[in-house]
């Protein structure tokens, strides 16, 4: 079909329906049904709901079960990492942008459905799908998100951002309450116990994402250049990487606004990543069913996340980008500073309600501002994403390396909290730092 030029409508909404297809994973998979899932499989609770263990086997040595799944995940994130310079590299010298966001969003999705056969058994394979459908989710994320200043021009790119993560939150939990009915009435559904239900719920998740992934993929263009796929273009994400950092230096509001965003988005990502755990972990859900009310807080979370990624959106053209993202900043380290104190479901709830007002806002307004202060006319603007991104999940590496460290050492998530608090502080200080001297952000 023929090219739709930059800002055409049909065009914008299709890229922002991608947040649609892939945000299924970071619900079902990160937060809410595959965590409950991992913390009922590897902690055995005697009659009375007390921990008897939370040790599981692998590799030939025993793990305490959350620092193993903080340890695989920082370790996939580690790989997303180190990927980003090649494909980012390849794909905006050969133009091929969209394969390589369809092979990540194939290899996520595919990965997805194999951690039906997740079981203590099996442990490796269900840890190794579990790594490859991270992988193929933030692969594919790189792609996605350097898509936004070819298709978008700067003044829609805010709206359509917001646009995204909310089409993102309203499509995985309209999935989550399908798989939702699945486990709690899984009677009615015909099944003997929650663990198939479940377990189904990681098939259905794979084949959201494929299946409307295709309306975007009709729409989007292959990329910006086309050259042979020679030796030196396989290497030159790296070059590129080296010399994205030399204009960044170069531009110092776009350096410290990376800063910033690199201490505030560990936090962030992390909190989000562990979020259940916690909840599984640290609370006294007392006659309370534990997974209904985890994800009851999830679906709180992602459904507040819609209204404020649209509020932050509105914000930012009044206020400014970085005045809206300072105060994003404020926001979460309240949020922390009473999460550490929480014991019961109630407050669990009210802190899930927060959280989800400012995380569609930061997230969405991060991407939006970041892509506002590239150099006009980038037509390397994988490259700038990827930078972008890699610094996005080596903060993520650190986050969960610590919290597995700390988890191990304390036996306590809840310490971890504390942690987190320094990096919103350091966010905001790297923020009021940014030059204002652009309209564009101010």
């Amino acid at each position: 079909m023929q090219q739709l030029p930059k800002g055409n409508k049909k065009l914008l909404n299709a890229w922002a329906f991608y947040d649609w297809a892939n945000s299924v994973y970071n619900l079902v998979i990160s937060s809410a049904v595959f965590p409950i899932f991992y913390g009922a499989l590897t902690i055995l609770k005697d009659e009375d709901g007390n921990v008897i263990t939370d040790q599981v086997s692998f590799l030939g040595f025993e793990w305490n079960n959350d620092t193993l799944i903080s340890y695989v995940t920082a370790f996939a994130f580690l790989t997303v990492s180190i990927l980003s310079p090649f494909l980012s590299g390849i794909a905006d010298y050969v133009g091929n942008k969209k394969s390589f966001m369809k092979f990540f969003c194939y290899l996520g999705a595919i990965s997805c459905i194999g951690l039906f056969w997740f079981n203590l058994d099996h442990l490796w394979f269900g840890l190794l799908c579990y790594y490859l459908a991270l992988i193929g989710f933030w692969g594919s994320i790189v792609f996605y998100n350097s898509y936004l200043p070819d298709i978008a021009f700067p003044n829609q790119q805010d709206k359509i951002s917001a646009k995204g993560y909310s089409l993102g939150y309203i499509g995985s939990v309209i999935l989550l309450l399908i798989c939702l009915a699945m486990i709690l009435m899984y009677e009615t559904f015909g099944f003997e116990d929650k663990g198939l239900p479940t377990r189904l719920s990681f098939i259905l998740t794979g084949v959201w994402w494929i299946g409307f992934s295709q309306y975007t993929y009709y729409y989007l263009p292959q990329g910006n250049k086309k050259q042979k796929l020679t030796r030196n273009v396989v290497f030159n994400g790296f070059k590129e990487l080296k010399q994205i950092w030399i204009k960044i230096k170069e531009n110092l509001q776009l350096k410290r606004y990376l800063y910033a965003f690199f201490m505030y988005s560990m936090a962030v990502q992390t909190i989000m990543l562990i979020a259940t755990y916690f909840g599984i972990e640290e609370l006294d859900w007392g006659t309370q069913d534990a997974t209904t009310g985890l994800i009851i807080s999830i679906l709180l979370i992602q459904l507040v996340a819609v209204l404020g990624a649209t509020l932050t959106s509105r914000l930012s053209s009044k206020l400014g980008n970085i005045k809206v993202l300072i105060g994003l900043n404020l926001i979460w380290i309240a949020i922390c500073a009473f999460a550490y104190f929480i014991e019961t479901p109630v407050q669990f709830y009210i802190t899930a309600a927060f959280v989800g007002l400012v995380m569609g806002g930061i997230q969405s307004l991060s991407r939006s501002t970041y892509s506002k202060l590239l150099p006009e006319n980038a037509i390397d603007t994988a490259s700038y994403f990827s930078f972008y991104d890699v610094s996005e999940k080596i903060g993520i590496v650190i986050g969960m390396l610590s919290y597995g460290f700390i988890a191990e050492k304390t036996g306590s998530i809840r310490t971890t909290i504390l942690f987190f608090i320094v990096f919103f502080v350091l966010g905001v200080i790297f923020l009021l730092r940014v030059p204002k001297q652009s309209v564009k952000i101010k």
